[in-house]
């Protein structure tokens, strides 16, 4: 924050509010004007009341309440005080003063302005307890960032070790299994090679197919953590090429004039493919879409179908899935699903595009 957007000029000086000055410097004249014709018209008449006390009694209540105002808007806040509090202490100075004023102007007595004058002061008491129990906005912010990054953060990880789990799974069930019972084919070829030359051609063909085999299940693994078509052509034509595979037909519309980040481009892919295997699993649709707009910095994915309904973000590990995927690039996922459908999931991450295409895509799988 600059000196000038905190009430400071440079140099730490108050700063001066444009306009006002010189039109309070008028009305101070005026005032003097008006208040001694009336004191003259009082000296002509000569009457035992000296009524023209109420003249200047107006005018000063209304400068007063100026001046006042305009020392509170020119002071820089102070930390834990809001403008608000300036501005109600200084025009209870000028309440408290008016009321002083009046009394003594009716001729004194009781002193009633004790009442107003600690009422006055309660409420700026209370003002003030307020503003210590309420955290500044900056520290509400803050907080509130924190909070968001702790959460994302355990997403980021609960997300990373299931990606980690599935990976290991996949290895594990596929092409490491192949790779023994490659090893233990050759091992045995090895050992038939003098005395069996026809059993060790077999189990060379069978060796040459469970390495195909092998490669084919590590291609799929990999393309499990980043899909070749993602990269080769974007997240818009990655999108449709999940769309063509799919056992029920799917609209995919996009206007997205250019590549996303990567890391962008894959958490959105992953969620959409996550949304699309949700409908496959359990909408009990015959169709579904997908539309893909970036404006105004935030790429907008809507997956929708029209299938039974009913789906609610807490009832399955899908939809928070595709939640903490977003949460880490501070998007957000809302589901509009209500019972007979039609079903639709929007997706929101703020992000930029880069390598701008000519010509929107679209397609119908």
């Amino acid at each position: 924050m600059t000196a000038e957007q905190g009430g400071l000029r440079p140099g730490g000086r108050p700063r001066r509010l444009p306009g006002w000055g010189t039109l309070l410097l008028w009305q101070d004249a005026a005032a003097v004007l008006v208040g001694l014709a009336a004191t003259f018209a009082w000296t002509a008449t000569r009457p035992a009341y000296f009524w023209p006390r109420w003249v200047w009694f107006g005018l000063g209540v209304v400068l007063a309440t100026q001046y006042a105002l305009r020392w509170a808007l020119a002071r820089p806040p102070r930390p834990g005080r809001g403008r608000a509090f300036t501005v109600q202490a200084a025009l209870s100075a000028v309440y408290v003063a008016l009321d002083v004023t009046v009394w003594a102007l009716s001729g004194r007595g009781f002193f009633w302005p004790v009442f107003t004058t600690s009422a006055v002061a309660l409420a700026l008491l209370a003002h003030a307890w307020w503003l210590q129990r309420m955290p500044p906005a900056r520290e509400r912010e803050l907080t509130e960032r924190v909070a968001a990054l702790r959460r994302t953060r355990s997403g980021a990880l609960d997300v990373q070790a299931a990606e980690l789990k599935r990976i290991e799974r996949d290895l594990h069930d596929g092409a490491q299994a192949r790779m023994v019972s490659l090893a233990m084919n050759l091992g045995l070829a090895s050992e038939l090679l003098s005395r069996d030359p026809d059993a060790v051609a077999e189990l060379l063909v069978e060796a040459r197919g469970t390495t195909l085999t092998a490669l084919e299940e590590l291609r799929t693994v990999m393309e499990g953590i980043q899909p070749p078509v993602l990269a080769d052509r974007g997240l818009v034509g990655a999108v449709e090429a999940v769309a063509l595979d799919l056992a029920l037909p799917v609209e995919v519309t996009a206007d997205v004039p250019g590549r996303l980040a990567a890391p962008v481009e894959s958490a959105v892919y992953f969620a959409t493919t996550e949304c699309l295997a949700n409908v496959v699993k359990h909408a009990r649709a015959a169709r579904a879409w997908v539309d893909l707009v970036h404006r105004a910095g935030t790429l907008t994915v809507v997956v929708g179908d029209d299938g039974a309904g009913g789906a609610a973000p807490g009832t399955g590990t899908g939809l928070r899935g595709v939640a903490r995927r977003l949460e880490v690039f501070d998007g957000t996922v809302s589901v509009d699903s209500p019972p007979g459908g039609p079903t639709r999931v929007t997706m929101e991450v703020p992000c930029a595009l880069s390598s701008p295409k000519t010509s929107p895509s679209s397609g119908t799988a």
